[in-house]
């Protein structure tokens, strides 16, 4: 982060461009006085944006460009940090433990941010890796989102936990988290279902069942038109993702009064 950042936080001072505008922090902020402000990846900020911080996170307050005192004291400040995430990955693959990997974690962040910045912080907390659990959970709420796109087009989406287990297993890397799922998702689910759309093999009042292939490896389409999953109790349409019943057997159910579409995935 450069060193001009500080104008952009409190704005620029009398006589250069921007002046009028005010900082993009102390503008928020006292607009939204019970405001939540997160600095993400904070220890890329500049120098000269941590002798900030300090006065905010000492005095409660901070003056912005055009001489305004900005009130602070009902704000939640959080930052975020990457530092020594090595070490946690290290304990997350068993290499060390997870307490050695946090005093690691610890040796850091003592080493790059000054003491006077940590003695005014009221709490430093080490996240551990997520779990498994914690990324079908992850992968569940992504999926979510695809199932409200389709509802929209009154399309129904099913996907079974084995489909989810291939998933996982395709977009997961402990180096990054959980950040590839989405893009893993939109590049090959999204984009499969797309392709869908645009031949017309799936339209209003139709459900999309994901499954796993029978060896595991990939995913499979099944469509089953005019299945719209419907809420027994108030007739409306689901609008949310569904579970069906787990393995790839599923998959294979014949259903005599309903036409079906298979398609199996094809590796981008």
């Amino acid at each position: 982060m450069e060193q001009h950042s500080v104008a952009r936080l409190i704005g620029a001072p009398p006589g250069y461009v921007g002046h009028e505008e005010g900082g993009q922090l102390t503008e928020a902020v006292r607009r939204r006085p019970y405001s939540v402000v997160l600095f993400d990846e904070v220890e890329k900020a500049h120098p000269s944006v941590f002798n900030t911080l300090l006065q905010v996170l000492d005095d409660g307050r901070l003056t912005d460009g055009q001489g305004r005192t900005v009130d602070f004291t009902n704000t939640v400040i959080i930052m975020t940090s990457n530092l020594g995430a090595e070490y946690l990955l290290r304990g997350l693959i068993g290499k060390s433990t997870m307490e050695s990997a946090r005093e690691m974690v610890m040796q850091e962040v003592k080493k790059h941010f000054k003491p006077e910045l940590l003695n005014r912080l009221d709490e430093i907390v080490v996240f551990d890796p997520l779990s498994h659990d914690q990324l079908r959970k992850v992968c569940r709420l992504q999926l979510k989102d695809v199932a409200s796109r389709l509802a929209e087009r009154g399309i129904a989406l099913g996907v079974t936990e084995t489909a989810l287990d291939v998933i996982l297993a395709e977009s997961y890397d402990p180096v990054y988290g959980a950040r590839p799922i989405r893009r893993w998702l939109e590049k090959r689910v999204v984009t499969e279902l797309s392709k869908m759309l645009i031949l017309e093999e799936i339209d209003e009042n139709s459900t999309v069942h994901i499954d796993a292939s029978l060896d595991g490896k990939e995913l499979t389409y099944r469509v089953e038109k005019n299945g719209g999953l419907v809420n027994a109790a108030t007739g409306e349409k689901s609008d949310i993702l569904i579970q069906l019943q787990n393995g790839p057997r599923s998959c294979r159910h014949q259903d005599t009064n309903n036409n079906i579409l298979r398609r199996r995935s094809k590796k981008i």
